[in-house]
Parts: structure tokens; sequence; C-alpha cells
């Protein structure tokens, strides 16, 4: 390395390790081991805009190795995006921009939201797929719109997370060439040298997926070694690129080599001594010398540049193909093709045939996909049965990279992080699709979603034990109360192609919000009374009564029985309103006066859902639901076995209306202190 090298790698290393001493809280052996990579990738090799982070065909960096953070946030300051030396100074500080994970919504540069490892480089799969994808949508002779690099910085924890493993298996079956992963083989884990738990040949594993594998064994003294393999793997363009380059974890630092430098600040006399070692000033935090400065801005300057480039090619692409140039910038803009909602399917009562929801699924995605270009997406091995392609929707694969329906394969986990990076991308709005009960398999994902404000769009069938033979290894119990916990997270289940069009309508308009959509596989029963409107109040009466002595709620499947039984009990001679409720976040953020003029609170209200009763008790007064594991036999066996018949659903319904009457008084649903568990912006 020259001097300037050695002095800029050694900044890197410094401030990124000021920033735990500052919050006495923090990672520094990653950075120290990893500067090198990040200054050969922001001094030479990506293309990058600090004036414009949100540049369209900038490359991407992720660093699946969230928990160094301090490098990436150090490469930004020097670089010059929006995070100034205060800024590092207030690391993991509530407030900052500099957390103590990449978090996307929260500072420019960071793409998507890594700590929890593996998720990252899964995203950069779905990052690079987008990239291919768009180019082989949008790119004309002379015209490369959409030619960037996805890199990724990641540890060995990422690449012994399962979730990783799904992902690129993937993306080397795809063959994205334009992925390129530099692998921080530091040897240490948290409790110690890799040799306690992870001694498998990390390259022959990905040379299995179909990557190009290399290894680069010193970036200590030269660097050349490190470029050549990232210009190796830009030549390889039909696969996915691995550079395993040997780090030591705290270099320069006492602690060099050993796990104890992984996650605490070095102590002040390490630190101190460590920057004497590297020639930098002992007691200044956050050193940049001049010509470090200067060599940082100018390869800033040198990625504007290539913005202002892209931006004059982009002028005339504009001129010469305005048509896909207003296409480009309506997609980035986030904004929805003209139209269509309204060519959402609506079930017409008396005429049309009843299905079931995950039937109408389908129903909804064969209108949104063939008018809304840039939906992507597919399912986790399951097709026949999510039912979630469409007329004429073209596989996704290497050779056909215009292709929007995605294989996934048997990669639950994969598949909703590979989703995540492909919404992070801009520019095209994914879905994916398994059985609900799988979401266990990826509740991870789905919850970065969630943090990460990624409008994604779950399609989760066979919704409840009502799918029957599978047993209860298939028959979803704890989900819908799992996924309704997570904050900032639309749980649909439907009841009727109204409702099911009014969950996608909401999905697609509700950009920072991912929705899961639970379907039955059986069918349900036709709706009278449901519209898109009512429906999009989260609850509204299918039977309506003015003043009644009886609310049943009921969601989905259970829809259908609940309004038999409400004839029964009618015949009894009680006034009986029916509420359907696809979606319980949405009907808690209308206004009170709605919420209590449905539901009032002091009416014994009863709610019916094949699924646990965890969480309906704000609700109702009681529940009928599921406690227990469920059963193998037919759909009816089953629901009849746990009691979702009318006939269960009236007597139960029954019995509690006597219990009140015979109290003499019904506990106000209602009549709790203001809660103290507020909103607050993030």
């Amino acid at each position: 390395m020259s001097d300037l090298e050695t002095k800029c790698v050694n900044t890197i290393r410094m401030v990124s390790a000021d920033q735990p001493s500052a919050a006495k809280s923090g990672h520094p052996g990653a950075p120290m081991g990893c500067a090198p990579m990040a200054h050969v990738l922001w001094g030479e090799v990506m293309n990058y805009s600090s004036k414009d982070p949100a540049w369209i065909n900038r490359d991407r960096f992720v660093l699946s190795n969230g928990h160094a953070c301090a490098l990436q946030y150090t490469m930004l300051n020097l670089t010059g995006y929006n995070v100034s030396k205060e800024d590092l100074s207030k690391f993991r500080r509530l407030g900052s921009i500099t957390p103590g994970h990449p978090e996307s919504f929260v500072t420019d540069g960071v793409e998507v939201c890594t700590g929890p490892l593996g998720q990252g480089i899964s995203n950069a799969v779905g990052l690079a797929i987008a990239e291919r994808h768009l180019a082989a949508q949008f790119n004309e002779p002379g015209f490369d719109v959409f030619d960037h690099y996805t890199y990724v910085i990641c540890g060995d924890g990422c690449l012994q997370e399962g979730v990783s493993a799904e992902a690129c298996s993937l993306g080397g079956h795809l063959g994205l060439g334009r992925l390129i992963v530099l692998y921080d083989d530091n040897s240490i884990t948290i409790d110690g040298d890799t040799d306690l738990s992870f001694t498998e040949d990390v390259l022959k594993r990905y040379d299995s997926y179909g990557w190009h594998t290399q290894t680069v064994t010193d970036i200590t003294g030269s660097l050349d070694d490190l470029r050549e393999a990232i210009k190796n793997a830009k030549a390889v363009t039909n696969k996915p690129s691995m550079i395993k380059i040997k780090t030591a974890i705290g270099y320069g630092s006492k602690l060099q080599g050993h796990h104890s430098v992984h996650g605490a600040p070095l102590k002040p006399d390490d630190l101190a001594g460590t920057k004497k070692k590297f020639g930098l000033p002992e007691s200044e935090s956050f050193y940049v010398s001049d010509d470090v400065k200067d060599f940082f801005s100018k390869a800033a300057s040198a990625g504007d540049g290539k913005r202002q480039e892209w931006e004059a090619m982009f002028g005339k692409y504009t001129a010469a193909h305005p048509e896909k140039a207003a296409e480009i910038s309506r997609r980035f803009a986030g904004k929805l093709p003209d139209g269509l909602i309204d060519k959402l399917p609506t079930f017409e009562f008396g005429k049309d045939k009843e299905a079931a929801t995950r039937k109408y699924s389908q129903m909804c995605l064969s209108e949104i996909g063939p008018n809304m270009p840039e939906l992507i997406g597919g399912s986790a091995d399951l097709t026949p049965s999510n039912l979630t392609n469409y007329k004429d929707v073209v596989d996704f694969q290497k050779d056909t990279p215009e292709g929007r329906y995605l294989r996934f394969g048997v990669r639950e986990h994969g598949m909703v992080a590979v989703t995540n990076g492909i919404f992070a991308h801009g520019g095209l709005r994914p879905y994916c699709a398994t059985f609900l009960v799988f979401t266990g398999y990826c509740i991870g994902a789905i919850r970065l979603s969630a943090l990460s404000k990624f409008g994604v769009i779950f399609v989760m069938t066979h919704d409840s034990i009502g799918l029957g033979e599978d047993g209860p290894t298939h028959q979803p119990v704890e989900t819908l109360a799992t996924l309704r916990s997570l904050p900032n997270l639309m749980v649909w289940r439907p009841a009727d192609l109204n409702e099911t069009a009014t969950a996608y309508q909401v999905a697609l308009e509700k950009r920072e919000t991912p929705s899961v959509i639970a379907c039955s596989r059986s069918g349900v029963a036709a709706l009278e009374l449901a519209t898109r409107e009512k429906a999009s109040k989260g609850a509204y009466a299918v039977i309506e009564e003015t003043n009644p002595d009886l609310i049943i709620i009921a969601t989905g499947s259970e829809v259908g029985p609940s309004m038999k039984a409400a004839t029964t009990l009618t015949e009894q001679g009680l006034k009986v309103r029916v509420v359907s409720m696809p979606c319980v976040e949405v009907f808690m953020e209308q206004d009170e006066s709605y919420r209590r003029a449905l539901l009032p609170g002091t009416i014994p209200t009863l709610s019916v859902e094949a699924s646990a009763v965890f969480g309906w008790q704000h609700l109702s007064h009681d529940q009928i639901g599921m406690v227990e594991f469920g059963r193998s036999g037919a759909g009816k066996d089953v629901f009849a076995f746990f009691g979702f018949t009318p006939e269960n659903i009236a007597a139960q319904a029954k019995k509690m209306v006597d219990f009140y009457k015979k109290a003499g008084t019904v506990p106000d649903l209602y009549l709790r202190p203001p809660s103290s568990n507020v909103l607050r912006e993030h």
C-alpha cells in the first residue's frame, strides 16, 4: 500500500473505533478488520452520489454484518453524505442518525436494515434481481439505464444463518452476475474461534450454488489482490461472486484476532496506543487529515460525476423512448398506474359462484398483474396451492430476466428476505406466498419488512384448521395472533371476493406498510352486504341490527357459519348483529365514533375465529377459537370437532347472553384508563 492508502485505511479504522468508544457500546473489531475493503469500495470501485443518495442507478451497498455499522457511517461521513462528525459522536444515542445497526429509513446511504445476521446478504439477492429485471425491461441499445452492481460485506455469522443459504442458492440458480460479496473471513464468532462451530469450506458450498469464488489471503500489506479479485468478479457476468478475504478482527489493537474485540469498545489506553501505532493523534477523536479528506472528496466527486453522466444519458433516453422514461419515473415515485384499483374484481351476490379466498386472491392478481408492470413475485414452491400465478405471466429465470414470476423454491425465509431487497431497490412492487403456518419460517424477515416500511404483499393461504387432512403440523393456530402483534403490519383475513379485493387495494395503496393476506383453502359463503367501501374500514356489519341483543364478530371462513348461527338465534327471539372484521389493524385506525357504533362494548359480543383466541379479549366478551393444536381429518369434520359450526356458535352465543342477563350488567370493553401506548415518530 502507498503511504496515502495506508493513512486512509488506518483513518477508517480509528474513526470507526472512536464511535463505540464515544457510545461506550458497539463493535469496533469488524470495522477495523474490514477497513481496507471499505477503502477500495468507496474510494475506487462503487458508483454513488452523496449529493443524490437516491440516484436510481447507483451501486447498492449492503453491510450484512450490520453490527459493523460504524464502518458504514465512517464511509458515509468521508464521502459527503449527510452524516457529520457530530453524528458519529452520537453513535447509538437515542434520536441519532447513527443507530446501533443500519436502518434504511434513518440514514441516507443505507439501503436495508441489517443486524439480524444473514438478512443483508439475502436482501442483496433481491437487489440484484431487481437490477437484472429492470435492465431487461428498460435498457435499449446505447442506453444502459440500469447497469449497476450490488456489493456486500458479510461475515461468518451471515453465512451460518440458514436464510443466507436459501437466498444465495436462489441467486446462484438465477445467475446474478452483478452481485459481488466480500466475505470477511476473520475466523471469529462471539463465542470464540470459528473452529468451535464453523469448519465447513464455505467456497466449496458457494461453488455448488453456482457462484464464482475467489480467495484473497492478505489485505494488510497490499490492496492489489483485492482490486484484481473485484475486477475478476465484475468480468463474470453469468454468476454471482464471493470473494473470501482473510482479515484480522480488531486489526492493530492489543486484542487483534481475539473474540473479545467483537462487541465492546477498545479500552482508552488501547484506543490511544493503536492510534499512535498508526501515526494518528492519540487524544483526538474522529480525526481525519486533510489528505485523507481530499482523497475521499475526490472519490465522491467522481461518483457524482458518474451520476451527472447518467442523467445526461437519461435525458437522451427520454427523448428517444419517452414512454419508457415516463414509466421509470412513475415507478420510482411510487405511484400506482392510473385506474389500477378500478380493475379489481367485484362479487355480485346471487350471480357469481362462491369459491375459496385463495381463488379470489388469484382473481385479484389476474387483474393487477397485467395492468401493473412493476408487480413481481411468486411462491415458495406452492404455486398450485397458493394460486399466485396468472395468465401469460412469464417466469423470471437466468435467460428470461424480463419475467415477473419468481420460483422461490422451498425457501420461505429466503423468499421474504429477497422480496425485501426487491422492494428496497425501488421501481418494483414484490409479493410472495406460502402456507400461513410457514410464516413461522420467515417471521424474522417479515418483521424487517414492517420495521423497514417495505410494502411487500404476503399471500398466505391455507389459513386455519380448515385446511384439514394435512393435520396440526400444517394448521396455523398461533400465527394470526403473532402477526397481529407486529407493529406496522396489516393482517387481512378476507371472507369473500370483495373483502379480498379490498385487502389488495389497501395493501397497494399503503406503500410503507406490508400486508399479510390470509386466504382459505376451502370455499366461503357469499356476503350480500360486502363492499370494498365497507371492508376498507377493517370491519362492518354483514347482518345489520340497530339495537342488537348480541354481536358476533368473525373473520374469513367463519363469517358464513356465524351468519347461519345468527339466523337460528333470531328464530329464538334474539336480535343479532354479525360483524365481519377482515383487518383488525385497519378497524383500530378508524375514529372512535365508528368503532363504538359498530361495537358498542356494552352489548354481549362473541368473537369467532379458527385461530388462537389471544388478542380478541379487547374486542369481545367471549371467544370461540383455538386453545390447542388442530387435528388431521376432513376440513368440515375438523371445524365441527372444534365447534366452528352454526349450531355451536348459536349455543355458545345464547349461553353468553343468558349469563350477562343473569349478571345484570355487561362489562364495557371500552372502560379502560387512557393508554400510554402512543405511536411515536421514528
